[in-house]
């Protein structure tokens, strides 16, 4: 399989990922995609194999990115459009030949959707404007399928919270008055139907702008 990558500019917005693309356990192995692989937000944190093959300067070995982004507009215009960061884009080449394969700007690249796999948890990163009555979080390093199908938020308090997708992988709930946590939280993916539960994950004296670490995840 082939996909078209363009050298464009992204933020790694659309996901709700932020800065954190940058750091581990991403380090900066990322992606946009177009909306076959974005999939208004569901594709986000889902991982592929790519690596090029047609330039004097791949290396012809593959590596793995994570889909943290949407590359929306032109990228449309092939079936499947890859967006890599500077970093991934000079991973495909030989060593000392990565400016050059950037330069070219366009390349095809062959890929494969493959498992993700983080030596970290899964973590949930709160929304600046969560408050006692509302409450979403950016859901990261899924392992597995990597994507997110549906989420249950449970109080330590009362019944299960069922969210909605608000954009990209942060997820929202209102919270009824009188319910608190500390707030466990169960993940079902897309492709697999497979589930992660994290107990108690979320503290009772949870803050906006914070993560909170688990220690499960899928593989």
């Amino acid at each position: 399989m082939e996909a078209i990558r363009c050298l464009m500019c992204y933020n790694s917005g659309a996901c709700g990922f932020a800065d954190d693309v940058a750091n581990p356990p991403y380090n900066g192995l990322i992606s946009a995609g177009n909306q076959n692989i974005f999939k208004h937000g569901q594709g986000c944190g889902t991982c592929y194999q790519v690596k090029c093959t047609e330039n004097p300067e791949c290396s012809t070995y593959p590596i793995k990115v994570t889909i943290t982004d949407e590359c929306p507009g032109a990228c449309n215009n092939e079936a499947y459009h890859f967006d890599l960061s500077g970093k991934a884009f000079g991973y495909l080449a030989k060593p000392g030949q990565g400016d050059a394969l950037r330069k070219r700007g366009r390349i095809n690249i062959q890929y494969e959707r493959v498992p993700c796999s983080y030596n970290t948890g899964v973590t949930f990163k709160i929304d600046s404007g969560s408050n006692p009555n509302y409450m979403a979080f950016a859901i990261e390093f899924v392992g597995g399928d990597g994507d997110i199908g549906s989420v249950e938020m449970h109080p330590s308090n009362s019944g299960t919270l069922y969210m909605q997708q608000s954009w990209g992988a942060t997820w929202k709930v209102g919270i009824p008055v009188g319910v608190k946590g500390p707030y466990s939280v169960k993940i079902t993916t897309i492709e697999s139907k497979n589930t992660v539960y994290a107990s108690n994950v979320i503290p009772a004296n949870w803050a906006p702008g914070q993560y909170y670490h688990s220690n499960v995840n899928l593989s």
